[in-house]
C-alpha cells in the first residue's frame, strides 16, 4: 500500500503541472504560444546562449523527450521563431537559435510572463520561493536519476 502523504504530494504535483499548462497557455494566448514553446524560447533567450543550443542540450535542459522537442521545434520553425543549422563542432548535430522574429516575440511576451509569475506567486515570500525551488530541484533530480530512457 502506498503512503498517503506521498500520494497526496504527487497528486498535487500532477494537478499543478496540469494547471500550469492550462493557465500558462492562457497567459500567452494573445501570442499563440504554448508553455512548451515558451520554455524553449526562454532557454534560447538566456545571455550565455549566444551560438544556440543543440537539440540534445535543449532536451536535457528542459527534461523533454526528443520526440516532444521535435514537435515543438517544428512549430517554432514554421513560425520563423527559431532556426536550425549544422553545428560547426559536430556536423551530425543541429544548433537551434532564436531568429530576430523570435527575439522580438520573446521581448513582447516577457511582460506577460512576468505578470503570470507575479499572479501565480501571489502570497509567496522570497523565502517561500527559495524553499519551493530547493525542494522541486531535489524532486526533479531524484526522478531524473530514475529515468531509464535518459542518455
Amino acid at each position: 500500500m502506498f503512503d498517503d502523504l506521498s500520494n497526496r504530494l504527487f497528486f498535487r504535483l500532477y494537478q499543478t503541472a496540469n494547471i500550469l499548462q492550462k493557465v500558462g497557455a492562457q497567459a500567452l494566448d494573445s501570442e499563440h504560444i504554448t508553455t512548451q514553446q515558451w520554455s524553449v524560447l526562454g532557454a534560447l533567450s538566456r545571455e550565455n546562449i549566444t551560438n544556440g543550443m543543440s537539440v540534445s542540450e535543449l532536451c536535457d535542459y528542459l527534461k523533454l523527450s526528443r520526440q516532444n522537442m521535435a514537435g515543438v521545434l517544428n512549430r517554432l520553425e514554421e513560425r520563423h521563431l527559431v532556426t536550425r543549422s549544422i553545428d560547426p563542432a559536430d556536423a551530425r548535430a543541429r544548433l537551434i537559435r532564436m531568429t530576430q522574429e523570435g527575439t522580438r516575440l520573446w521581448q513582447r511576451i516577457t511582460p506577460l510572463i512576468n505578470s503570470f509569475y507575479d499572479e501565480a506567486l501571489s502570497g509567496f515570500s522570497t523565502d517561500d520561493q527559495i524553499a519551493v525551488t530547493h525542494y522541486m530541484n531535489k524532486l526533479c533530480d531524484n526522478m531524473y536519476r530514475m529515468d531509464k530512457n535518459k542518455k
